[in-house]
């Protein structure tokens, strides 16, 4: 059986170079690594609660203190006999 050659075509739309979108697309890849924000998700606000508490957790793990997770059990009431 003899060999067929095959083309091999781009598939797709054609990419414009010079477009704003692929001019955003690059200026993101090259801050992304540069290791900066790449603007994707929403910000952070540093002095919000849930920060605080994310970061006072660090600190307990980083003191090497034993992080317990979820809720304390609860105390069981003995039945009198």
């Amino acid at each position: 059986m003899p060999e067929q050659a095959t083309e091999v075509k781009k598939r797709g739309r054609k990419i414009k170079e010079d477009s704003a979108r692929q001019a955003r697309l690059k200026a993101r890849a090259e801050r992304a690594a540069a290791g900066l924000s790449t603007g994707k998700g929403r910000p952070v606000k540093a002095d919000s609660a849930r920060q605080l508490r994310l970061a006072e957790r660090a600190a307990k793990i980083a003191a090497g203190e034993t992080i317990k997770r979820g809720a304390p059990k609860k105390q069981k009431a003995e039945a009198a006999a």
